[in-house]
């Protein structure tokens, strides 16, 4: 059987880009541009929680740094590499090499290349921790506190297909292959808007990447920058396979889902063309959503434009009693 030593070295061992010292020493050593400050985010992956025990390896090992290549997308950040942890509960090499090979292409696709981490036995389940670590110029990162009165409020991509995936997957609803289908890949795959961030640089104000529902999301940067908002649920982008949908669970799904990985972010009005000029250039759909408003609160409006009651929460790993 492969040693811990082995395995890192088959599966999770590559030369190191010029300039980078990455896996085989204590620790990895790169360097940031003058004028940049790293950008860094973590995020854990357990089973159970956070994927299902027969989820395709190769898809895990993408979603693994997917999310948090995201979080550098929600600051405008360039990646520059990532360290990765994982906590086997049994060596299964066509399973790694499986993970390796979804996590390698992802990188290699963003220029991220995994230049550290560790790897431990588990005791039952697996779990997966990833570092990534990118550079921004300080004035141009986007930050939860900067949202202004007047921004509009844009959101990329689609919104629900992930939240629909799960409950179809977890058993919540009846069985339906077809729809599972459609939105499976929203769930296990999906595409961090790394170039979008890139490209708004210089627009934008905040942005956050939506993980655990708009609304919950949006609220951070309402929160941190002391706003309110009003969201028209009319021109949401809602994924295609939702059509048909009752609308507790559409609702549920467009504003309270999570696992999006898309951005929610705001400009100002007046840069309206330079966002969508911006959304072309990165190849990725964009949509106004949305106001940012002085008075606190969030309010949803429905399509005759009356504010929407018992709006749904977004997901909360300790949620109060």
């Amino acid at each position: 059987m492969a040693s811990e030593f082995d395995l890192i070295a088959r599966y999770f061992t590559r030369a190191a880009p010029a300039g980078l010292l990455g896996v085989g020493d204590d620790c990895a050593l790169f360097s940031v541009p003058p004028g940049e400050q790293v950008a860094t985010s973590t995020d854990l992956l357990l089973e159970g929680r956070h994927f299902f025990s027969d989820v395709d390896p190769t898809a895990l090992g993408h979603k693994a740094l997917a999310v948090n290549l995201s979080d550098l997308a929600a600051m405008g950040a360039r990646p520059l590499g990532c360290v990765l942890g994982l906590a086997l509960p049994r060596v299964d090499e066509p399973w790694l090499a499986a993970f390796a090979q979804g996590f390698h292409a992802l990188a290699d696709a963003h220029g991220c290349p995994l230049i550290g981490g560790d790897t431990t036995r588990s005791a039952h389940d697996l779990a997966i921790s990833v570092t990534v670590f990118g550079a921004v110029k300080a004035d141009q990162a986007f930050l939860r506190s900067a949202a202004r009165a007047g921004d509009d409020i844009w959101v990329s991509g689609e919104l629900g297909a992930a939240d629909l995936a799960y409950r179809l997957l977890d058993g919540q609803y009846p069985a339906d292959p077809q729809r599972l289908a459609a939105t499976r890949g929203a769930l296990e795959r999906p595409e961090p808007q790394v170039a979008l961030g890139l490209a708004l640089r210089g627009i934008a104000h905040a942005a956050i990447d939506i993980s655990d529902g708009l609304l919950q999301d949006l609220g951070h940067v309402l929160a941190a920058s002391s706003a309110g908002a009003t969201l028209r649920y009319a021109d949401m982008p809602v994924a295609a396979a939702l059509a048909g949908l009752a609308e507790a669970p559409l609702r549920r799904a467009v504003l309270g889902g999570g696992d999006v990985y898309q951005l929610c972010f705001t400009a100002p009005a007046e840069r309206r063309e330079a966002v969508l000029a911006a959304a072309r250039a990165a190849s990725a759909r964009v949509t106004r959503v949305g106001e940012i408003r002085a008075e606190p609160g969030l309010v949803v409006l429905d399509a005759g434009g009356r504010p929407m009651a018992e709006l749904p929460r977004g997901f909360d790993h300790f949620p109060a009693a």
